[in-house]
């Protein structure tokens, strides 16, 4: 397979170089300091372990330093590796977007989180990760928001598209996270979307939490994402082992390493130089120019070359990030050392490794870090901390501060258009009220975007599409139309749509519906999504609806149809024990209206919810059941009571200490409708 070769930029002038490996080591102090103070030094009443994956940390460190000191800019969006949320928080407080505080209450109340949080976290997240491979797919969905917000020219501040600044959505992405599905399917939905300005980084330390990668895994992710579009990049080799290639035989150490299997590899970089020296002269002795590398090397110097991997090498990395200059989706495939640096580094066991105190002791000597300057910005570094402060503020991504964006709240009216069918489902009402908001010029039509996992038209939808059309970066015509084959649904492909249809994968649903509800936050666009989807299958996206309330997206669920099971549909297609989780999900209120008026009020309170400073996500709960509608005119106590969660259909009698239900009415009508009507609420 022919990966993407970037020719290197310019050499880097000395000064930044030095400045960035200087960075680079302080980064690393900082993580592996910080998760040894949560484990060895604050008082720990219980003596549990804390944690904090010191190792992982490390394999990202030059990486990280090389985007956020010098790659990133202010409009670019970053979703970290659970695991390197150490190194995150290390680099904002060198910005000064963390507090010592928080760093010595790491992974403990109040302080900074195990994985980087939106919610939680006071320095500036852009993206909550922790399940792995959801934050993954977050930045490719993120990208087509980001789209979606400028070619309709909603977001920042309202300025033409063409003075917006489009970010790049980044992803550091651990290579076991690419055993994730979601990942693959979030791929997939990008192919067919045309997604842009999307980097993923991927740290190839080859090392996850039981042991070492599979050898045979990345022989075939490049491939992968070629095949959806992407360009590949990979970051193997640093400039130290480029140079030794070039001498004689070179080639031959080149190939060794190109064979030599993952576990063998990190055997080798955890006994060090002794270790390579012997691999080395038993495989590749023969050879009077591997000899004259081994002579010229002592062990030290030998274990510095055989482990100089690009993913670890400051140049080699800024050379692979600078080369890429178009939105073409990327890939970079980087090779590190998990532990690099440390003293367990490459051991198959070093994923919840910790430090010893000896072993701390003997780093922090190493890193030339006194007693009491542990959390010291710049101590054990050569260059002067003005120097290093200026460069600090200088760098591109904290020029403009937090990055954090507002938006206005979209006006709801006071009422939102009702149906007055005599008979109807709840399914059907949700159908008509969207379709009389598509069909007005108002502000809340413009803002309101829905999204639909292959299921639009059977969750009603249809109306909306027909009137707002389906989203795109271009324009494509309907065939049918075109053909004149008639049609109920007319589905034209426009920038100007309002509908992004998915693919029948409720992971994808929901981390969508995540993206378009941090717009205002992430592109100063005020949205407010719908999405809909049979409600049996939000137990198959249930992780990434819990991703999406954690990071306190806003956005309405409108599941239907719902009950026991789909008409003639069978077990299979139950949904029975939906409603407890729209009762226990955080973030969540959940409502589920007989009627179609209930539903009216219900979806007027959601989409102002959905945009209150405390508020959250709405889920309705919708059914295909035809019941006669109530012919009346709720009273604001009646609406406020439906809002609350629960009202008298017919009123008890004043000193009445029973309510029995006659069903009288229901009888005359050949229905039965309970007389208390109950709206689940959280």
């Amino acid at each position: 397979m022919a990966m993407t070769t970037i020719a290197p930029v310019r050499e880097l002038k000395g000064h930044r170089l030095r400045l960035l490996r200087e960075l680079e080591r302080k980064v690393l102090w900082l993580s592996a300091w910080t998760v040894h103070h949560a484990n060895h030094i604050r008082p720990n009443r219980d003596g549990i372990k804390v944690g904090g994956h010191q190792a992982s940390c490390a394999s990202l460190a030059t990486v990280m330093t090389a985007l956020y000191f010098s790659v990133l800019r202010p409009e670019d969006r970053v979703a970290v590796k659970p695991h390197a949320s150490p190194v995150f928080h290390a680099i904002q407080y060198l910005f000064g977007n963390q507090t010592r505080d928080k760093l010595e209450r790491f992974r403990a109340l109040g302080g900074a989180q195990s994985y980087p949080s939106r919610t939680k976290d006071v320095d500036d997240v852009d993206f909550s990760t922790g399940s792995v491979g959801l934050g993954v797919a977050m930045t490719l969905f993120a990208s087509l928001v980001q789209d979606y917000v400028r070619l309709k020219n909603l977001g920042d501040a309202e300025r033409p598209a063409s003075q917006q600044k489009t970010g790049r959505m980044v992803a550091l992405v651990g290579d076991a996270e690419l055993d994730e599905g979601n990942i693959f399917e979030a791929l997939l939905e990008g192919w067919k979307h045309d997604v842009r300005n999307l980097w993923w980084v991927i740290d190839y330390n080859r090392q996850s939490l039981d042991g070492v990668v599979n050898d045979r895994l990345f022989g075939r992710i490049g491939e992968m994402f070629e095949l959806v579009g992407w360009r590949v990049v990979t970051l193997k080799y640093g400039k130290l082992l480029e140079m030794a290639f070039a001498q004689p035989d070179g080639d031959h150490l080149r190939q060794w390493i190109d064979d030599c299997p993952n576990s063998l590899y990190s055997a080798l970089v955890f006994k060090g130089g002794a270790g390579w020296r012997e691999a080395l002269t038993r495989d590749l002795n023969q050879y009077p120019g591997i000899r004259r590398i081994l002579e010229q090397h002592d062990d030290a110097a030998l274990h510095r070359l055989m482990t100089n991997l690009a993913g670890n090498d400051m140049q080699a990395v800024l050379d692979a990030f600078e080369g890429v200059l178009d939105d073409q989706p990327t890939c970079f495939i980087a090779y590190t050392i998990k532990g690099q640096g440390l003293p367990f580094a490459g051991h198959k066991d070093n994923h919840s490794g910790l430090m010893t105190l000896d072993q701390m002791a003997s780093f922090k000597k190493g890193m030339t870090i006194e007693d009491g300057q542990e959390w010291d910005k710049f101590a054990g570094l050569s260059a002067k901390p003005d120097e290093l402060q200026a460069f600090i503020a200088g760098a591109p991504f904290n020029t403009a501060g937090r990055r954090r964006t507002e938006a206005p709240v979209v006006a709801i009216p006071a009422a939102l258009p009702r149906p007055t069918d005599k008979k109807s489902s709840t399914q059907e009402g949700f159908g008509k009220i969207l379709n009389a908001i598509a069909a007005e010029d108002s502000e809340l039509a413009r803002r309101i975007v829905t999204t639909s996992p292959d299921v639009t038209v059977s969750t009603n939808l249809g109306p909306w599409v027909n009137r707002r059309g389906l989203w795109a970066h271009t324009e494509a015509e309907d065939v049918f139309r075109e053909l004149k084959v008639v049609s109920a649904q007319l589905w034209r492909k426009t920038p100007r749509g309002q509908h992004l249809e998915l693919g029948i994968a409720e992971n994808n649903l929901f981390i969508q519906l995540a993206a378009m509800g941090l717009s205002h936050q992430l592109f100063g666009a005020r949205l407010l999504p719908i999405g809909t989807l049979y409600d049996p299958f939000i137990n198959r996206g249930l992780d990434a609806l819990n991703y999406a309330c954690y990071q306190d997206a806003r956005f309405m669920i409108v599941a239907t149809p719902s009950g026991v099971t789909l008409s003639p549909e069978g077990g299979a297609h139950q949904s029975i024990h939906t409603p407890l989780i729209g009762i226990g999900q955080p973030g969540l209120l959940s409502y589920e209206p007989a009627y179609v008026d209930e539903l009216a009020v219900l979806m007027r309170h959601g989409l102002d919810y959905m945009q209150q400073d405390k508020g959250g996500s709405v889920y309705l709960r919708l059914s295909t059941r035809s019941l006669p509608q109530p012919q009346r005119a709720l009273s604001p106590e009646q609406e406020a009571d439906i809002v609350s969660g629960g009202y008298w259909y017919a009123a008890p009698e004043a000193g009445a200490e029973i309510a029995q239900d006659d069903h009288r009415r229901e009888r005359e009508e050949e229905e039965r409708v309970p007389q208390m009507r109950n709206a689940p609420r959280v």
